[in-house]
């Protein structure tokens, strides 16, 4: 499982020598108590490091080589409490590699409007001294979030949190192994991609495995093992038409794949249902519950989506909700309520389940190989979101469309497959119209727990484009946004 405590965010905070050492002390004092009270925070979901104030450059220059190198160090929350004259800081923001927020606030929530005098002036800047460091960053084409306001306000410290969520999810993507079992879905191109780009710009690697690789990882669970984990599956599903033979091989499935990424070190992986040689069945329990422990999918060779499911299920960890691979499968066109109905052949995440969870075994008309596994469920209602990663030739695209998840409208007593049905916003036929003019894929990341800030912190960090389907959308605007993202990119990417 997925545990953000592992991870540090240093607090660094920076002056100047010009107020003196008393000032200096009271800065550091004052640094170390907004640290500590983030680091206690029940919002905060990573580890918050103090570090000593910065008043010059080597100092600065050193710390950001430090948090360069430091494997938990996953990016820098920085705070202005004086004025910091910028200059200092280039030297350091050129090497930095790790995201940064900048926290503009400060120490005191309100002006002491019958005693403040010019001390209270020189020790409180920074108003001004957030507007310094802006420029340099800007200056430096530093991508950053800046989060305003009191930093023991609530909402302060969740656009803290969810900023630090999206720092956890790109650390995940640096050295991150994808395993692909077989190849794409022949003939298919929004699932295709270019895995050496993606590594250098993206971080994670994609390595390709033949079947047979799992196929012998398979063979070699035992009796005693496949048994046991059936065991577990009865004790966690209703289990119907309990076809034994069937559940048993989706256990052994499950066990030899689970293996397979142990062994590897792999995070994330793929399959397709044009490559099962040597698999009776194709991998569909297995696959659900390896998602619910917190491994990215994709299907049918998709390695994209694969690394964008993990890393929604990092930037997830520990919220309520649930994550999983999905597909827009199919409409609901009555002009009155206009819905999609989300699915997959198997393949939907448990973690997004509402209400009993069942283990069915039906024929599946693809793939020609036995009747698989699978879990079958209803989703809870409320807030969703949709999200695309897409290849788009000269630069990575993150498409994103928040929605209202829904019921049904009936039981769909005869749809053996997890489902989710949902009315993007602002509607269906603006956001579907927009998706497609954007290139948008038939596969997503889809998830309840994180919203689309998430996903725009993340893909700033990243350095990817992000568009953005929500009620403010129209096509006109949306088409016009595409062509100027067009020409921007042209231009940013000549300069490298």
């Amino acid at each position: 499982m997925i545990n953000l405590k592992q991870f540090e965010v240093w607090f660094v905070t920076g002056s100047q020598h010009l107020y003196g050492p008393e000032v200096l002390k009271q800065v550091d004092k004052d640094s170390a108590q907004i640290a500590a009270a983030l680091d206690n925070s029940a919002s905060i979901p990573c580890k918050v490091i103090f570090k000593p104030v910065l008043t010059g450059p080597d100092a600065i220059t050193k710390l950001c080589a430090e948090a360069n190198t430091t494997a938990d160090c996953i990016g820098l929350i920085t705070w202005m409490h004086t004025f910091s004259p910028a200059k200092m800081w280039i030297a350091g923001l050129k090497l930095l590699t790790k995201p940064i927020v900048h926290l503009h606030t400060q120490f005191n929530r309100d002006i002491p409007w019958d005693t403040i005098d010019m001390d209270f002036m020189n020790l409180n800047q920074s108003a001004h001294g957030g507007r310094e460091y802006g420029f340099i960053l800007s200056r430096m084409r530093k991508d950053r979030k800046v989060v305003v306001g009191h930093w023991k306000e609530e909402a302060v410290q969740k656009k803290l949190a969810v900023w630090m969520r999206a720092a956890a999810a790109w650390h995940d993507w640096q050295g991150g192994r994808i395993a692909r079992f077989g190849d794409n879905m022949r003939e298919v191109a929004v699932t295709e991609g270019d895995k050496v780009e993606a590594q250098i710009r993206l971080g994670f690697s994609v390595s390709g495995y033949g079947v047979g690789d799992l196929v012998a990882k398979v063979k070699e669970v035992t009796d005693a093992e496949s048994d046991a984990l059936v065991k577990e599956y009865n004790e966690q599903y209703e289990v119907i038409r309990s076809e034994a033979k069937a559940i048993r091989e989706a256990a052994r499935i499950e066990l030899g794949m689970r293996g397979f990424l142990e062994e590897g070190g792999f995070n994330a992986f793929t399959t397709t249902f044009e490559d099962l040689h040597g698999l009776v069945q194709l991998p569909g329990l297995a696959v659900q519950r390896l998602m619910a422990d917190g491994y990215g999918f994709g299907a049918e060779g998709d390695w994209k989506t694969s690394a964008l499911v993990r890393a929604m299920k990092v930037m997830a960890a520990g919220l309520k909700g649930g994550t999983s691979f999905m597909e827009d499968y199919t409409y609901h066109l009555d002009p009155a309520r206009r819905m999609v109905l989300g699915a997959h052949m198997l393949e939907v995440c448990p973690s997004i389940a509402a209400g009993e969870v069942k283990l069915e075994v039906h024929p599946l008309g693809i793939g020609g190989k036995a009747d698989p596994g699978r879990l079958v469920f209803n989703t809870a209602t409320g807030y969703g979101v949709n999200v695309s990663i897409l290849d788009m030739g000269n630069r990575f695209r993150l498409l994103v469309n928040p929605c209202d998840v829904v019921a049904p409208e009936a039981d769909l007593p005869k749809l053996p497959v997890a489902r989710v049905v949902w009315i993007p916003k602002p509607n269906l036929e603006i956001a579907a119209a927009a998706w497609i003019h954007a290139g948008g894929a038939h596969h997503t990341g889809f998830s309840m727990a994180i919203t689309e800030e998430y996903l725009e912190d993340f893909a700033a960090m990243a350095g990817i484009e992000c568009l953005l389907i929500d009620d403010n959308t129209t096509i006109r605007e949306f088409k016009n946004e595409i062509r100027w993202n067009d020409v921007y990119y042209m231009i940013a990417n000549s300069a490298f």
